[in-house]
């Protein structure tokens, strides 16, 4: 089974412990074997809470998946981050997106006019370190959905990979990310010389072995694989009454419909 790791946000909505009811019932996960949290901004003008859980599955490995949910004060404005990195074959790639993506965004010189340019800039600088640093962080890889809340008003949703960004918005939930699939950049793959394999009782794979598209990390597939982020952004309003971040092993399981 594969493992959830899942974050909520929320914005004068529901609480984030409700939502996590939800979605525990639904997807039947066991508390007592998970690591779960809860915050809020504290500043007064920026009503936004938080919570996570991560909770390991029947993997038969360790655990690959880490996430940020943290608040930071920038020139006079509330950021409020939060991921899920969903690794593979190791945890030195999620571990190191974990302690560096963010601050990689952060510093690109025009993420305050231009975020989204400014973070598809930092997803392709950080994806090229590790795999120039292949030697210290490995040859594993890592998915990854982010997002960014600007003073409570604005939120940029980033991925790459299988794990998602759903917003619930009027009492309907929409996905804000794109799965990367290996059949739907198909195309893509077989241009740069890969393959995808699509074999009786198994998901489409790169070249018979990832099941996603676009990755860091992966140095054996990278001559195919992409790391180029899907954005998007939403105008925060009354309207938006929570976002939640969750990898593949949540949505294996559940429709976020029934959220």
């Amino acid at each position: 089974m594969s493992k959830p790791s899942v974050a909520s946000v929320s914005r004068a909505g529901p609480s984030t412990s409700s939502v996590f009811s939800k979605i525990k019932i639904c997807t039947c996960i066991n508390s007592s074997s998970s690591d779960t949290g809860k915050g809020r901004c504290k500043s007064s003008s920026n009503k936004v809470s938080h919570g996570y859980h991560l909770v390991e599955g029947q993997s038969g490995h360790d655990m690959e998946d880490y996430l940020v949910a943290e608040y930071r004060n920038r020139k006079n404005h509330v950021l409020g981050l939060f991921a899920i990195f969903d690794g593979h074959l190791g945890d030195r790639v999620p571990t190191y997106l974990k302690d560096n993506l963010f601050n990689n965004i952060l510093l690109e010189p025009n993420f305050w006019r231009d975020p989204k340019t400014a973070i598809e800039n930092a997803y392709r600088s950080t994806d090229k370190f590790i795999l120039e640093n292949s030697m210290q962080l490995g040859t594993g890889g890592s998915t990854a959905v982010t997002a960014i809340v600007i003073d409570g008003k604005d939120l940029w949703v980033a991925n790459v990979g299988d794990s998602r960004a759903v917003v619930c918005e009027r009492g309907s939930a929409n996905q804000l990310t794109v799965d990367h699939e290996p059949h739907a950049e198909r195309r893509r793959i077989e241009k740069k010389g890969g393959f995808v394999t699509t074999l009786p009782g198994d998901v489409p794979r790169v070249n018979g072995q990832l099941a996603v598209a676009r990755a860091f990390g992966d140095q054996s597939l990278k001559a195919h694989l992409s790391s180029d982020p899907d954005v998007r952004h939403v105008p925060i309003d009354t309207t938006i009454e929570f976002l939640i971040l969750a990898s593949d092993g949540l949505w294996k399981v559940s429709c976020y419909s029934s959220f």
